[in-house]
């Protein structure tokens, strides 16, 4: 998994990465446990959060379009990326790139 590739970065960055998945807490727990994520991974099984966000059935397959949200301490969106598609994700690096101007 990529951002685990990356967590230690993002954490010298001061960013904690959250993983939200729009599944039951079963499933989402099952999953960090067979991917062996050190990041959280949280449920949104009612889709309320990926509703807020304005990503919660995009693609219309019911689940969140794959999306990243940089947001900072004072709640401010400072970056984003809202995938067209399935596999529309930025990598890791793009991210800390938005983050560090790498």
């Amino acid at each position: 998994m990529e951002l685990q590739r990356y967590y230690e970065a993002f954490q010298e960055a001061g960013v904690e990465v959250i993983a939200l998945a729009v599944a039951p807490v079963g499933s989402v727990n099952g999953a960090q446990q067979a991917t062996g994520a050190i990041y959280p991974l949280l449920a949104d099984p009612a889709h309320q959060v990926a509703e807020a966000y304005g990503v919660y059935n995009l693609l219309g397959d019911g689940v969140a379009a794959p999306s990243v949200f940089v947001i900072e301490t004072d709640g401010h969106i400072a970056w984003s990326h809202v995938g067209q598609h399935p596999g529309d994700r930025p990598s890791a690096q793009t991210i800390l790139e938005q983050l560090l101007g790498w």
